[in-house]
């Protein structure tokens, strides 16, 4: 019997048949398998920045079915099904790793997995590792980890309001800024996250993937314009702020708002797609081998139903069926697994720190900072005040906050993402180890950074603890919380701050001396309010 027989044969069954019933029995059992990676998803899109989150899924399963009509059928069994039950396999630890860490995004990333051991189990491997590019597309429906988040975040501000200010200056408006604080004069814009550009970027660089992947031209074409997305991003928030300082400058503060609700969201995403589209064009008219944009785009849609048609032909291997059982045993058992409910440690609230340590006395009352600050620090305490030894002495500058789970994002606002923001330049960076100082036997490694704004220049040492150990990376302490965390049922953690002003009179030298003094002094109290193994 020739392939087309086969393939005619199959197609006389009708949509019902065993394999169609196996693919669906996976499906439905991951659905609730990872529906609390749904919920991950659904809170996301409700956010600006991930609005368009629900598109991704439909336009992947476009870009695959655009993708298969590139392999004919082949109806029967397929070799090298068994790496998609692998893969299958791999999603389902990570799920469950999410879960015992109480770590939801984690469930989100492992769906995408699944879709791609689901694919090779249909397709075989030999076909199906060619589909990659539309389940790699899924990865822009999701969050970004929440440290990574503001570290890029962070960075976008302080690049859209320097360019912002540059288009400022070019326009001969009076400008100066500060951080990521743009002053007008009669206004100070404050470029924040939500102006980041994040909001645009996402969106933009899923679009720029897409038209990568329909572009004909050149692989390097491909690659430039997929890079080109963030920078059109930025590019356009930066062209956003300075339209809007103009707009202060010769029309009063009133006409702002109204430019900022015409001026976000399509307005600035259809300038951008324009400009992608543009620079295709640039890059087509340089390529010694002549084609239109129209040519360039492989926009044919005329297939997409037939391949969906393809469906009927899943085969009922034993590959698909072992992983159809695999999910409805996840399904089944995870209810089952015990909850881990992490321990939350006994600790005195930062309110009865003592205002007298050692031959250090607090100055001033505690600083606290204004809710949008307190909701972005997410911290279940915080204590900020000053410490001096004696009148006239530079006081040093104690910040701690405390999380009861560091678990899903961990510590988000860092000194070094902070600081900048608020006008502060990195001078210096370096980790150091302070156990020596301190007379300690285990490591206390710490960062430390000299600040500077015009003349003035800080000390600052800053780490993160979790179950009494000091780490410079906040990288470091969350796999310490998804390691020696999950075994001893502690998420709990802290970040700590000091800092020194430095001055000719009180030097880099003297500003570490302070801050060991203080930290042997302190060492004693912090269990109390930060506690350890």
């Amino acid at each position: 019997m020739t392939t087309t027989d086969q393939f005619a044969n199959r197609s006389a069954l009708g949509w019902m048949n065993w394999g169609l019933f196996w693919l669906l029995v996976a499906t439905v059992a991951a659905a609730l398998f990872f529906r609390d990676g749904f919920e991950v998803l659904l809170d996301a899109w409700s956010e600006p920045e991930y609005s368009h989150g629900p598109l991704i899924p439909v336009l992947s399963a476009l870009m695959f079915l655009r993708d298969l009509k590139q392999y004919p059928v082949q109806p029967g069994p397929k070799r090298h099904r068994w790496p998609g039950v692998l893969v299958v396999l791999l999603s389902i630890a990570v799920a469950v790793l999410g879960t015992l860490l109480h770590a939801d995004s984690f469930l989100a990333y492992a769906m995408i997995v699944w879709v791609g051991g689901v694919l090779l189990i249909s397709f075989g491997w030999d076909t199906g590792k060619h589909l990659w590019p539309a389940v790699l597309h899924l990865v822009f429906m999701l969050p970004l980890p929440g440290m990574i988040y503001y570290q890029v975040s962070t960075f976008l501000q302080l690049v859209s309001s320097e360019l912002g200010v540059w288009f400022l200056q070019l326009a001969s408006v009076p400008v100066y800024l500060e951080g990521n604080i743009i002053d007008l004069g009669v206004l100070k814009l404050h470029v924040a996250e939500a102006c980041s550009g994040l909001r645009y970027m996402f969106p933009i660089m899923s679009f720029s993937y897409i038209f990568a992947f329909l572009y004909q031209g050149p692989t390097w074409h491909k690659v430039v314009l997929l890079l080109a997305a963030a920078p059109i991003a930025i590019f356009m928030n930066s062209v956003r702020i300075a339209i809007a300082g103009i707009l202060v400058q010769q029309f009063g503060i009133e006409w702002l708002e109204g430019f900022t609700h015409f001026f976000e969201g399509w307005v600035i995403f259809m300038i951008s797609i324009f400009l992608l589209i543009a620079l295709a064009w640039i890059l087509l008219k340089l390529n010694p081998r002549k084609m239109s944009l129209a040519e360039a785009l492989d926009l044919e849609t005329d297939q997409i139903v037939p391949q969906i048609k393809r469906l009927q032909f899943v085969y009922p291997s034993p590959a698909l069926i072992t992983a159809a059982a695999l999910m409805v045993t996840a399904v089944t058992v995870a209810p089952l697994i015990p909850e881990r409910v992490a321990t939350v440690p006994d600790r005195d609230s930062f309110a009865l720190f003592p205002r007298e340590i050692g031959a250090w006395r607090q100055y001033g009352t505690e600083q606290r900072f204004s809710p949008e600050i307190e909701e972005s620090l997410s911290a279940d305490d915080y204590h900020a005040v000053q410490f001096a030894r004696a009148p006239g002495e530079p006081s040093l500058d104690f910040f701690s906050a405390w999380y009861t789970d560091l678990s899903e994002d961990g510590v988000q606002h860092t000194p070094e993402i902070c600081l900048p923001g608020a006008g502060w330049e990195i001078a210096q960076v370096e980790r150091i180890d302070l156990s020596g100082e301190l007379g300690l036997e285990d490591p206390y490694r710490v960062n430390r950074v000299i600040l500077q704004k015009g003349q003035d220049r800080m000390l600052v040492y800053y780490w993160f603890t979790h179950m009494g150990r000091a780490m410079p990376s906040n990288t470091e302490a969350k796999f310490s919380v998804m390691t020696r965390g999950a075994f001893n049922d502690r998420l709990d953690g802290a970040i700590i701050r000091l800092i020194v002003p430095i001055s000719e009179s009180h030097t880099e030298a003297d500003a570490a001396a302070q801050m060991i003094d203080f930290l042997k002094a302190a060492g004693p109290q912090l269990p109390r309010f930060i506690p350890g193994a």
